[in-house]
């Protein structure tokens, strides 16, 4: 599959995902609103989902897929790496069980590293618990899940992995269809969405195994065996899972500082995320995702040319989709916040600080995306000590700066300091493959992509008239909003898309060979 077709195949089905998302957070805000549920819910579910990024989009996959291609396209093929694959799981498996039992066990000192403010309000600190413990189950699933991704991505079979996001949000809206209210404690709610966690765990892994089988493995259990293939992996995950954890440790201190912010924090943090994910997730983790197998088979190649050209492709690409997004993101973040998620417990007040967040948010979105497509140069080439050293770098960096904001700008500040440290880990990455004479972006790239931004600059001008010509249709009923949101998207597009044209912004004929799948 050339690198276009791979990222359409994931980035569509992510949208998909993505979506449904919209659909889940417009429920929870109108459900659970910004209060003490919502952000016992919101923690909750941080917890599974710092390890379920660690897992399937960090430190196992950046190891397991260059090994399970290694075998795949070896002497032994298929049979060699379904055998490779039973072993890891055979020992990944113990592990997981016993990692999640003692995190069940000792939930309370977890809850309170990460949220020990919620103790001042009274059941609050005992909810998140309770929550936690209910939707934790679900980094087990899915970290099988991931492994199973691995599989099938590394023979190039991205649907199955790609869709299954999409059937947790499925569960959580029907959780919340079915047990949500508007009315009365929203703790009930909070409970059913934690339970709807774990139920959609078991989905996705029942999704991702037939999808498997489909392919041709069958993945059987064993007695554990530490064989040297199996040795190997952990020597490469070690690091690499440091080097990953050091990203979720971030995650985790920004949950730290947030949780001892006004009420709300968490919830606000939660809502600007989602929004923000969307371009992340459509554009970055399918770059990240395609680029992985395809340099590893570059770089075993012995071809420096034709990494290069993949890498500079993935990063043409992540700018020419993310700049636009994030500037329309920040540009319309106030009506577009207003359209999705004012109603039922979520306020005015609600909107006007989400829509701030969002911007600060939105200010890191290339660089976030940017180091999806960067990382991959690393650990193609098997250094997964180098973005350990980046991350820690950066995570410092992070710290430092919300050190010096967060009293005065609060929730916005930790955003704001999220997005500045992120452009500081691009630019090392960066600097250091360029050092290595790994990676350099040639001049006819760079060109492109200031032609991006001037594009850009035409959008957002175009995004400015559009909300302020459309104003209370934002809040108005269901079809008005979204008429409204609709006319953005288009606008929006039309003047990014169409002045990029205008300026011979597009490489034409590197997009058509793209489209060919002769190269990158």
């Amino acid at each position: 599959m050339s690198l276009v077709k791979s990222v359409g195949v994931i980035g569509g089905l992510t949208l998909v995902s993505r979506v449904f998302g919209f659909a889940r957070d417009m429920l929870l805000s109108r459900l659970l609103g910004a209060g003490a549920g919502a952000d016992a819910f919101f923690v909750a579910f941080k917890l599974p989902n710092i390890f379920r990024r660690l897992f399937a989009e960090g430190a196992f996959s950046a190891a397991y897929v260059p090994m399970f291609s290694k075998e795949l396209h070896g002497p032994g093929g298929l049979k060699a790496a379904e055998r490779f694959s039973a072993n890891v799981l055979s020992v990944f498996l113990p592990v997981l069980l016993l990692f999640t039992a003692l995190f069940e066990i000792f939930m309370p000192g977890v809850v309170w590293l990460m949220a020990s403010a919620y103790k001042e309000v009274p059941g609050k600190f005992e909810l998140t618990v309770e929550l936690t413990r209910i939707a934790f189950p679900y980094l087990l699933l899915i970290s099988l899940v991931s492994l199973l991704s691995g599989v099938l991505n590394s023979m190039s079979k991205f649907a199955a992995a790609a869709a299954a996001p999409i059937l947790l949000n499925i569960c959580l809206i029907a959780g919340v269809l079915f047990f949500g209210s508007t009315t009365g404690d929203n703790a009930e709610t909070a409970r059913a969405l934690a339970v709807s966690v774990t139920v959609a765990g078991i989905v996705q892994f029942l999704w991702l195994l037939w999808a498997v089988r489909r392919a041709g493995l069958t993945l059987r259990l064993r007695w554990p065996r530490l064989d040297p293939k199996v040795k190997e992996l952990g020597r490469i995950i070690v690091p690499a899972t440091f080097g990953a954890g050091i990203y979720q440790l971030s995650q985790l201190i920004d949950t730290f500082f947030a949780t001892r912010l006004e009420e709300g924090a968490m919830s606000f943090l939660n809502y600007a995320d989602r929004l923000n994910q969307l371009p992340l997730g459509v554009v970055g983790i399918a770059l990240g995702t395609a680029i992985l197998p395809a340099l590893s088979r570059l770089i075993a190649r012995a071809d420096a040319e034709g990494a290069q050209k993949l890498q500079g492709t993935a990063v043409e690409l992540s700018m020419l989709l993310t700049l636009p997004a994030a500037v329309a993101l920040g540009v319309a973040a106030h009506p577009i916040v207003e359209a999705i998620f004012l109603g039922g417990r979520f306020t005015a007040e609600h909107v006007s600080v989400t829509s701030g967040v969002l911007i600060a948010l939105v200010a890191g979105l290339p660089a976030y995306v940017l180091i999806k497509v960067l990382t991959p140069g690393f650990f193609a080439r098997g250094d997964t000590k180098t973005p350990v050293k980046t991350a820690a770098a950066a995570l410092t960096f992070n710290v430092a700066v919300i050190l010096l904001v967060i009293d005065r700008f609060g929730i916005v500040g930790l955003a704001a300091a999220t997005a500045v440290s992120s452009w500081f880990n691009c630019a090392l990455l960066y600097t250091i493959l360029h050092r290595r004479g790994h990676f350099t972006l040639t001049g006819a790239v760079i060109l492109r992509i200031g032609k991006q931004f001037v594009a850009a600059l035409v959008m957002a001008a175009g995004l400015w008239w559009v909300t302020t010509t459309l104003g209370d249709a934002f809040t108005g009923g269901a079809l008005a909003r979204a008429g409204a949101l609709t006319a953005v998207v288009l606008t929006g597009a039309g003047l990014y898309f169409g002045t990029l044209w205008a300026i011979g912004g597009f490489h034409h004929e590197h997009i058509a060979k793209l489209k060919r799948g002769n190269g990158a």
